[in-house]
Parts: C-alpha cells; sequence; structure tokens
C-alpha cells in the first residue's frame, strides 16, 4: 500500500570505477486541491458499507477479486474502479470474465443506497474513480458463512481501529479491530491502492518467459568465462514495515547498469548510455520471513570491465518526488569518461541502506543468502 509500505531500490550502476552518489533534493511543485465533491474520506466509505445488505453472494465477489489480485502477485485487493466497471475482477486481469456472474453485485448495493440522496452531488462517481478499495486479508480462509467486519486504514501507524461489526439480522456494531482479529475472522479493510498501475513480477514472468516460473531451476546460461549473468535468485523480509491496515509491502528493484561494456578504445566509451529498468515484488503479510523464489535477471551481461556497483536500499515514506544523482566514471588509458543517472525517489524517503557492492563481494557470496538490513538477497553470477 502507499502509506508506509518498504520499497527497495537495486541500483545497478555498474562501473570500473564508482566514483561516487550524491542525493540531490528537487522539490516537485505541488499538486492542486482536489474539489470538495471528489474527496473521498475512508471512513465514510467503510461506514457505508456497513449499512449494505451484504450476504453470501457480495462475500463470494470481493472474495474472487482479491483471489485474483494476489494470484496475478497483488496484495488481497479489490479496487472501486474494478468494483464498478467489472464486478469481481482483480488487480491484473483485462477482460470482463465475471460479467454477469453476480445477481446483485456490490456495485448495485451501493447505489441503491445512494439513489433517495439527493445531496450526493456526484460522490459515487468519484469512489468509482478513486483509488479506494477494499483490502481482506486471509480472503482464500473464509468459511463460506461468516459476515465481514468494517474498518478502514486510521494512518499515522495505528495498530487497531474503530470497525463496524455486520450482524445476522442486517444491524451492525461498533467494535475495536485488531490484526489478530482480522486473522481470525473476515475483516475489510477501507484503504488506498498505490499498486495497480504498476505490473508484478508475476505479470512480467508471464509476458516473457525468461523472467523464469518461480525457482524452477536455471533460468539463464552464460556462454564464455568472459560474458556473465548477474541474477537475484530470491528475496527475503525480515519484518514488515508498516501497520497491516496498510496491507502488503511493494518492494521495486531498480536497475541501472551500462549492458555488455566491452569498450577498448576512447571513442568507443562514448558509445555507451546508461539505462534503468524496475520492476515490482509484493510482500504479503503471511509472507514475512518466508523467502519468495524472483529468479530474475539484474545485469544480463556482465564483462570483465565492470567491477562494483552502486547498491541503494530504501523505505518510501511519501512526499514529493526527488531524484538521487549517481555520477560514475570509466578510467581508459589515465582519462576518464562519466556516466549519470538520475533516480526518482519521495523526499521524505528513509536510505535503510547504501554502498558499493564489487564484484569480488559478489563473487564470494554468489549462491548465498546475503543480509541487508532487515531482508535478505540471494545473488548469483552464472
Amino acid at each position: 500500500m502507499k502509506y508506509g509500505s518498504f520499497f527497495v531500490g537495486v541500483l545497478g550502476v555498474l562501473f570500473v570505477a564508482l566514483e561516487g552518489c550524491d542525493k540531490q533534493r528537487e522539490e516537485a511543485p505541488l499538486l492542486p486541491q482536489e474539489s470538495p465533491r471528489s474527496v473521498i474520506m475512508l471512513e465514510d466509505v467503510a461506514q457505508l458499507l456497513s449499512t449494505l445488505p451484504l450476504g453470501v453472494e457480495q462475500m463470494v465477489e470481493v472474495q474472487d477479486a482479491t483471489g485474483a489480485s494476489a494470484g496475478n502477485g497483488y496484495d488481497e485487493e479489490y479496487r472501486m474502479r474494478d468494483l464498478f466497471a467489472s464486478p469481481g475482477r482483480g488487480v491484473g486481469e483485462t477482460a470482463d470474465t465475471k460479467a454477469g456472474k453476480y445477481g446483485r453485485p456490490l456495485r448495485d448495493l451501493l447505489r441503491e443506497a445512494l439513489a433517495t440522496k439527493a445531496a450526493d452531488d456526484g460522490w459515487l462517481d468519484s469512489l468509482a474513480l478513486s483509488d479506494v478499495q477494499i483490502y481482506w486479508p486471509g480472503a482464500d480462509t473464509w468459511d463460506g458463512r461468516q459476515l465481514p467486519i468494517i474498518t478502514y486504514d486510521p494512518g499515522d501507524g495505528a495498530l487497531e481501529n474503530e470497525g463496524y461489526e455486520l450482524l445476522p439480522d442486517g444491524s451492525a456494531r461498533k467494535v475495536m479491530v485488531d490484526e489478530p482479529m482480522a486473522a481470525e475472522r473476515p475483516v475489510w479493510v477501507v484503504n488506498r491502492n498505490s499498486d495497480a498501475d504498476y505490473k508484478s513480477l508475476e505479470l512480467l514472468r508471464r509476458e516473457d518467459p525468461s523472467w523464469g516460473q518461480g525457482g524452477g531451476g536455471l533460468i539463464v546460461k552464460g556462454e564464455t568465462e568472459e560474458l556473465r549473468t548477474l541474477v537475484l535468485r530470491s528475496f527475503k523480509a525480515l519484518r514488515q514495515f508498516d501497520t497491516w491496515f496498510c496491507g502488503a509491502s511493494e518492494f521495486w528493484i531498480k536497475i541501472g547498469a551500462v549492458e555488455d561494456f566491452t569498450a577498448a578504445t576512447e571513442p568507443e566509451l562514448r558509445l555507451y548510455q546508461p539505462s534503468i529498468t524496475d520492476f515490482m515484488l509484493v510482500v504479503r503479510r503471511d509472507q514475512v520471513g518466508v523467502e519468495q523464489p524472483f529468479n530474475a535477471i539484474l545485469v544480463s551481461e556482465w564483462t570483465q570491465q565492470l567491477t562494483s556497483a552502486a547498491y541503494m536500499m530504501l523505505e518510501d515514506d511519501g512526499g514529493t518526488q526527488t531524484t538521487w544523482k549517481c555520477a560514475a566514471v570509466v578510467k581508459y588509458n589515465s582519462k576518464s569518461y562519466g556516466f549519470e543517472l538520475e533516480i526518482p525517489l519521495n523526499s521524505r524517503d528513509d536510505i535503510v541502506w547504501r554502498g558499493a557492492l564489487t564484484h569480488a563481494f559478489i563473487e564470494k557470496n554468489s549462491g548465498q543468502s546475503i543480509r541487508f538490513g532487515d531482508v535478505e538477497l540471494v545473488l548469483e553470477l552464472i
């Protein structure tokens, strides 16, 4: 989720010599204020949901959507955009495969609840276009009968919050909700989505078989001793970095590299330009402490001239967008040629770990678990 989520940036800026990296804070202009009719308060959405005549059919709809999202590499989440556009559709699904499956989808109950309120003034339309969603931790363990407790993300790092327990007679009573309760019975958390606009590692794997199938053997082969490939074999988060109301953590892997660096003359140096790629790995709360097979190529062509890498790990705390400017230098025949990269980050991000990873360090620890703060990685040169 957006607030308090934990991001990792692996900045593989690979050169003969790593000259240095300096953080530059460049504040982005403030966005214009939203109009009153478009402001959606999470508490209001939770309260509205608690007044609906929810039944098994609506529970199945939300379970279908959250299960599809999780299967596509996202959290157990059901966006309001999908709820209104295609009931039961999860994040990462493009086809309206579930259209017509539900007799009274949740969107119909919401429309009926506000149909008699003349003061709606477009609120429901704003909800349908917002980043609000329903997060249902442990949706796959639902017993098929019990109605949910509905709460919302209160922010400020809170570990419990007021919620609405739906009763069989259609009424609701207020209760305090915490994570142990959500592990024992169905709890819907109204919060905000920040990962749906990005392709998860699972979706990337489906599009490109070279991403591997989650740990089943080698996915790349080095053809010569001179040309090697750096692979991130697995990833493990050792603790949760945000409150349970926020749900999963989205880890970003960002790589900036100069591929197949084999320059032999000074003019050839000028032909090389670094590129930046990134991809996302979602770690749900029940996956904390569990090794996640990653099997992704970080640098496909690591040559003998690449001796070190810049590596940064950061925690996303929001704020305005800035950049981290990295400068590196290739030295050839006593002359230097510089490269620059600008890596986007936010003004309130905390850098958990950063430094230089040398070829010797990676070679020595290839295939072994390496701990960086509260994350363990298995890197391999093959």
